[in-house]
């Protein structure tokens, strides 16, 4: 490591140098003073011995501190030479540096959701997604009437998200059956409602999955209570069921006022509320702000538990609005919806989208087509929500569909976690630094 590396802010190495400078100048004052003065009152001996202790007892402490951290950064620098010759994701990379990595809850459901997991996974196995239940179209639907289970469609993804397994068993998991009284079905959903009938409840068969499929972190769904997602439009209209909220809203051309579950004291999963109460970072999003991020905030002591944390409060803002649900709304209007439902609970940091490229510009005109604009930032209004804003290039196109860039979007969220949360944390400086030297060599590879 290189002086001004050792040397840069938060490693705690020049405080410590200077605590020893510190303490080896009040030990020499202490003895030359004393000798000069050691036929004076015993007051003024006294002073000078006790300015003696001080000395080497800062010193000591100095010494002891400094020690550590040389120690640390030796380690840092030979496990850093010994991955330059290996793969990054390798057992011992995972073993040794991910399983300390920032501790991250992340809250929503939907595509966005998942495809941000599996770019997370790369910096740390402390995860926890927090998954919504409210769905209740598609097979996961089916699934949930026919079997009265919740709907696994939202916790398949996360978990397929975050596992560490071949490549073939995620095809599985996400096959969906062509024809027959089948067709549609996912097999990972269809995997989980059999997983659930030889559980005692769906938490431990998302456990099971989960240690099946070697899933890095943990998959939890918000509440283990069959909820139902309601929305009270704009006109008054209640409309039932998640699935329905954005049409209904589009045939009775009226937006969403706010949304509500029912029951309303459905009770949070302990090991949720648990990890929010820890994590460094709770992330609210990418995903439906009414339909997939609000609703796990309406269970009473999740939404209690996100405004009381210390964590970084981090909204990841969606890129194209949707249809009947955050039609026009810019990245504040999304806030502020989440907020409005939260009695005022802040958020830190918001991650949002800086613009489109030509290609992007192309295909956002297909969006425009169906009703989806581009969610932009509010330049007038960024003051009124006390919201920091984290503006850069987070779009992917993948199969002419508009998707964020899971590896851009979780560097930027490491850094921010490193940043403003973990630099100044002691215990876990080596973390820190192996993480931020990643992410340079990482930045610069790209360069």
């Amino acid at each position: 490591m290189k002086l001004k590396d050792g040397l840069m802010p938060g490693l705690g190495i020049k405080r410590w140098i200077c605590q020893i400078i510190l303490g080896v100048f009040l030990i020499s004052y202490a003895i030359i003073e004393l000798i000069r003065k050691w036929n004076e009152g015993i007051s003024i001996k006294i002073f000078l011995v006790a300015i003696l202790v001080l000395g080497c007892v800062l010193t000591y402490i100095s010494l002891e501190k400094y020690t550590k951290k040389v120690i640390d950064i030796i380690k840092f620098e030979a496990l850093n030479f010994s991955m330059g010759k290996k793969n990054f994701d390798d057992d011992f990379f995972r073993n040794s540096i991910l399983v300390k990595g920032p501790k991250v809850v992340v809250i929503g459901g939907g595509t966005g959701l998942s495809n941000m997991l599996s770019g997370l996974k790369r910096y740390t196995t402390n995860i926890t997604a927090v998954v919504t239940v409210a769905d209740d179209g598609g097979g996961s639907g089916v699934l949930r009437q026919d079997l009265g289970m919740l709907p696994p469609g939202d916790i398949r993804n996360c978990i397929i998200a975050l596992a560490d397994t071949e490549p073939l068993m995620e095809q599985l998991f996400r096959y969906r059956f062509k024809d027959g009284s089948l067709e549609n079905q996912s097999f990972g959903n269809l995997f989980l409602a059999a997983m659930n009938g030889i559980s005692d409840n769906f938490l431990e068969a998302i456990k099971k999955t989960s240690e099946v499929l070697a899933v890095t972190g943990k998959v939890l769904p918000v509440t283990l209570e069959n909820v139902q997602l309601y929305a009270k439009l704009k006109n008054g209209d209640i409309i039932k069921g998640e699935s329905s909220i954005p049409t209904e809203s589009l045939n009775r051309k009226s937006p969403i006022d706010r949304v509500f579950i029912e029951p309303k004291d459905a009770k949070g999963v302990q090991e949720a509320i648990d990890a929010i109460r820890g994590a460094d970072a709770v992330i609210l999003g990418p995903g439906s702000v009414y339909t997939s991020i609000i609703p796990n905030l309406m269970v009473g002591d999740i939404r209690e538990a996100v405004k009381s944390t210390k964590a970084l409060k981090i909204y990841v803002s969606n890129i194209m609005t949707q249809p009947g649900e955050s039609d026009n709304f810019s990245v504040q209007d999304h806030i502020r919806a989440i907020m409005e439902h939260c009695e005022g609970m802040p958020i830190d940091y918001a991650i949002v989208n800086k613009g489109l490229t030509k290609e992007e510009e192309n295909i956002k005109e297909k969006y425009l087509q169906k009703g989806s604009t581009f969610v932009q930032l509010d330049h007038d209004d960024k003051e009124k929500l006390n919201v920091k804003y984290i503006e850069f290039d987070m779009i992917k196109i993948k199969k002419e569909l508009i998707r964020h860039d899971e590896d851009k979007l979780a560097k930027i969220l490491i850094e921010t976690i490193l940043k403003k949360k973990m630099i100044n944390d002691e215990k876990r400086i080596f973390e820190y630094i192996y993480l931020s030297q990643r992410l340079r060599r990482e930045k610069k590879d790209r360069e």
